[in-house]
Order: structure tokens, then C-alpha cells, then sequence
């Protein structure tokens, strides 16, 4: 660590030699006296400086909290305790991951977009490109996954498509607004010619996929989107939909912080790929790309 004498730290801070006297005294900037004479660590310098820093609304502060918000996923979950990264999660869903992280509130968002319009292309890339603030983004890739409807055993309604569902009345479990599977919910009424007056949906919504598997076994809901691999868990059967890109969005500069890079070193490992396989639904090959770079 680096330490300025007086008239050194004075000139660092841009003070006189009697206002830095004044704030020694009160205590007020970070110090210490070493044979009668005060010295200054550069370092707390710094430190002190930006903690009076006063930020226009929408900046984001430099160093975002080791947490990574976004959508809930059993893999990346599983990721995070096992790569000793000490990154926590909050799951909130894509969109409110999205917002936190501009917000600099978390050091990644987990995402999983899905759009009409960008049914036949990257949904992620085109939402991060649409999205105001985020023009130093990269997307880590995490997996493909596959996302359906999940059914108590058996399918006793035999659902095997949206169609399906409006035609039998069948009562759906939802996310709630944001969720990557409620805007894959939102696409695929689209497509069937419906909205949802027309889907028969129980309330409240479902904060994770989990949560929702949860309600069908709980005999509350007859179907729900989420992954095979929340089906799994539950016990419950899976009727596939699609597969999607589910990606880590994070600024460049929170790339290079050491617990995200323990963490995407760790998605190259071998481990990451058994464990995809022992709770399916998972083609873990992206895992640790940089997908998309502002």
C-alpha cells in the first residue's frame, strides 16, 4: 500500500495544508502517525473521496454487490455454491434482473427473453442491444435449455400444446410480469390467435419455476410452463415446447471481477456438464462463450 506524506496528500486531494490539517484532527480522513509525522494510504484516499460522491440519477456506482439477480435456474444455482465464486442470487425474474443490474444493484442478471418478433433469432442479444443503458454488455452463455408445459403424472388432460390447453379449460399456472416464461407464455397465445381472457389462469402468480412445479403437484393448477428440469424435480411429466438460449448479462468491467471469473471458469469444467446431465434438459456446450460483447 501506498502512503503520501502531508503536502503529498494535499496535493492528491486537491487541499491545502491547513484545511488537511482541520480534517485530521476532527478525524474526518483516513490517517495514521508514524514517528510524529502523518501519513496517508492512497488507497483510503480514494476510498474517501468516492464515498461522498454524488451520483445523477441512472448512473451506476463502480462496484455492484456479488449478487446475481435475474431468472431462477437449477444448473446455475448449482454453479454458484460449487464454483467457490461466494456470488449470492435473487430471483426475480429476467426483466427485474435486468433492471437491477442497470440499476447496479447486482453484478449479473440470469436472462432467457422471448419475443414474437424474435422468434426465428437470439432473443437475448436483441433485447440487451434494445436495452437503454446497457451499452457496455456481454452475455455469458450458460446453456440451451428446454422449456414445455409441466403436467401432473400421467398428462390426465392430455395436453401437449397451447391448442390444447384453450380448448380443454384446462387452468394454467403463471409467472408473474417479466419472468422469461411469462413472455414465452405471452408468445405462444400469440401464435394460437389468443389472449389471455381467453387462458384460464390461476392466481397469484408463481415467483420460479420451482414454485410452479410446486403448485401442480400440489393438485392446484392442471399445467405451467418451466423447464424439464424443474419438472424433474417435482415428479411431474413434460410435454418440450422449445429449446432457449439462458444467458449471464453482466457489464465488461464486472467480467473481469475474480468471483465472476471463478464462476465461468468453472462452467468449462466437466462437472458442470454431468451435473446438466443429471438434471436434464440441458446442452451445457455454450457454457462459459461470451455470446455477445457491446
Amino acid at each position: 500500500m501506498e502512503f503520501l506524506t502531508t503536502s503529498e496528500a494535499a496535493d492528491y486531494v486537491r487541499l491545502g495544508e491547513r484545511k488537511l490539517y482541520e480534517l485530521v484532527t476532527s478525524g474526518a480522513i483516513p490517517c495514521s502517525k508514524v514517528a510524529g509525522k502523518w501519513l496517508f494510504p492512497r488507497h483510503e484516499l480514494d476510498l474517501w473521496i468516492l464515498s461522498g460522491l454524488v451520483r445523477p440519477a441512472g448512473m451506476v456506482a463502480a462496484d455492484p454487490p456479488p449478487i446475481v439477480g435475474g431468472s431462477q435456474d437449477d444448473l446455475l444455482e448449482w454453479a454458484l455454491r460449487e464454483s467457490g465464486s461466494g456470488l449470492a442470487s435473487l430471483t426475480e425474474g429476467t426483466a427485474r434482473g435486468v433492471e437491477r443490474l442497470r440499476q447496479g444493484e447486482v453484478i449479473a442478471a440470469a436472462v432467457h427473453f422471448h419475443s414474437e418478433a424474435d422468434s426465428a433469432s437470439d432473443a437475448n442479444v436483441s433485447a440487451v442491444r434494445a436495452t437503454p443503458g446497457l451499452h457496455d454488455a456481454v452475455l455469458v452463455g450458460l446453456a440451451r435449455r428446454e422449456q414445455g408445459l409441466l403436467l401432473p403424472p400421467g398428462n390426465p388432460k392430455q395436453l401437449h400444446s397451447m391448442a390444447d390447453v384453450l380448448a380443454s379449460g384446462a387452468q394454467m399456472a403463471v409467472r408473474q410480469p417479466g419472468a422469461g416464461a411469462q413472455m414465452l407464455l405471452e408468445v405462444l397465445l400469440a401464435r394460437a390467435g389468443a389472449g389471455h381472457k381467453e387462458l384460464r389462469r390461476l392466481d397469484p402468480p408463481c415467483l420460479t419455476g420451482p414454485d410452479l412445479a410446486a403448485t401442480i403437484r400440489a393438485g392446484n393448477a392442471d399445467c405451467g410452463i418451466a423447464t424439464r428440469a424443474a419438472a424433474k424435480s417435482a415428479g411431474l411429466d413434460f410435454v418440450p415446447l422449445l429449446s432457449e438460449n439462458f444467458d449471464l448479462l453482466m457489464r465488461q468491467r464486472s467480467y473481469f471481477k475474480p468471483s465472476i471469473q471463478a464462476l465461468v471458469g468453472f462452467l468449462g469444467q466437466k462437472r458442470l456438464k454431468q451435473r446438466a446431465a443429471e438434471l436434464s434438459g440441458y446442452d451445457p456446450a455454450p457454457a462459459g462463450q461470451i455470446r455477445f460483447a457491446a
